[in-house]
């Protein structure tokens, strides 16, 4: 009897694990919008509008683009909060992380997150790309969001 206790009580633990962090184009879809995914990356468009908040969700270690800028809040699984001032034009590397994202500010918040895939073991600290690197990246996603 004890052991079925504990066995429902490991499956609700890892089923309500499950459901506070999720795929955010599927949990999120009024935020997230998945524009392509394949075996190695998937492609996230971001929006936030004005004082926007999210559920708590994951994303797959990437890189971050921001389109427009805003001032984010985000809230990691153990109620631990971080302040992001984003500008245009700007690429960050952020490690795979459960969140909820506020947007604190008045203006929408747009950007396209690139996940990639099997990056969990990845050790990397949070940053900025080479602004070279960031520089071609914002063009290139500059040039395909006007095509649309």
């Amino acid at each position: 009897m004890a052991y079925r206790c504990m066995g429902a009580v490991i499956v609700l633990g890892l089923a309500m694990q499950a459901g506070w962090a999720q795929d955010p184009t599927k949990v999120e879809p009024k935020h997230y919008k998945l524009d392509f995914e394949n075996e190695r990356v998937q492609v996230v468009s971001v929006h936030y509008g004005p004082h926007e908040k999210s559920s708590m969700h994951e994303h797959p270690g990437g890189v971050v683009v921001v389109l427009t800028g805003g001032h984010l809040k985000f809230t990691d699984e153990n109620g631990k909060v971080k302040e992001v001032f984003a500008k245009p034009g700007e690429a960050r590397w952020f490690a795979p992380f459960k969140h909820t994202v506020e947007n604190v500010g008045d203006t929408a918040y747009n950007a396209v997150y690139v996940g990639v895939k099997g990056v969990k073991d990845v050790v990397s600290k949070e940053g900025p790309v080479e602004p070279e690197a960031s520089k071609i990246l914002a063009e290139y996603l500059a040039e395909a969001t006007s095509r649309k």
